[in-house]
């Protein structure tokens, strides 16, 4: 695997605990890594390519809440090439380095009219509304993977338990995956709402998919940036998503290092 050769001379062969996926506009956490040693994505094959704004292309190694962590500082997404296992040889790199855990965050629309801007919500569960898998293809029986606790129950309670510690509102809640690049549209926002969706976004899930099917522990965190099409009259936008996240970004980077320091 030639970039886990890259990343071993840059970074030193020391196992890596945990693998944290930054999303759109969450970069301020890969500031808070002691020791760290960043390497470019376009120097790693197959990571990704991605040009989507927010997302700074890096996979950074170094100490956070005490543990060895491997950052990805962006991701690519399904509606930037169509391929959703886009993601597939960074993450099985990160298994490669000898990561247990997946921490993924996203920045995510609400469907909830009390979880409002900067609210921070775990993932609790997802439904894959675009009805794409990055495991179509693959052969032998390895594909068909038990998506019971695609979260695991354990690092939801640790997440829990440290937002209750550092006294930072929280919810949990069902993500829908939508392919993107467009909004949903508000006819689409209120079946979703039928559906029992609380939250809606374009990333996550085939990473979640992937992940459990290379026998990872995940655990996911949204930072909500806007209400969903049809709860409010302003227009959604790219620049309001990043603009957004970054102010909200110091309560989840609490809450990732508080997990991180609780141990496995």
């Amino acid at each position: 695997m030639e970039a886990l050769s890259i990343i071993h001379g840059a970074a030193g062969e020391h196992p890596v605990e945990a693998g944290i996926v930054l999303g759109s506009g969450l970069g301020q956490l890969g500031e808070q890594v002691a020791g760290a040693v960043s390497v470019p994505y376009e120097e790693l094959p197959g990571f990704p390519r991605g040009g989507v704004s927010g997302h700074q292309g890096r996979l950074i190694i170094g100490q956070l809440g005490g543990r060895r962590v491997a950052v990805f500082s962006g991701r690519e997404h399904y509606y930037e090439h169509g391929n959703s296992a886009a993601m597939r040889p960074a993450l099985e790199t990160l298994k490669a380095l000898g990561a247990s855990t997946l921490i993924l965050t996203n920045a995510a629309g609400s469907l909830r009219s009390e979880v409002g801007p900067t609210s921070i919500v775990v993932h609790s569960d997802y439904v894959n509304w675009s009805g794409r898998n990055p495991l179509i293809g693959e052969p032998g029986d390895a594909r068909f993977v038990d998506m019971r606790d695609a979260y695991d129950p354990a690092l939801r309670a640790k997440l829990r338990d440290v937002a209750v510690r550092e006294g930072i509102p929280h919810h949990e809640g069902v993500y829908f995956w939508f392919s993107g690049p467009t909004f949903e549209s508000p006819a689409e926002i209120r079946a979703m709402k039928i559906l029992g969706a609380d939250l809606v976004g374009m990333s996550t899930v085939p990473e979640v998919i992937l992940a459990r099917r290379l026998g990872l522990r995940v655990a996911a965190l949204s930072m909500v940036t806007n209400l969903a099409a049809g709860f409010q009259g302003a227009e959604i936008s790219h620049h309001d998503t990043k603009t957004v996240a970054a102010k909200g970004s110091a309560a989840m980077i609490r809450m990732i290092t508080g997990l991180l320091e609780a141990g496995p």
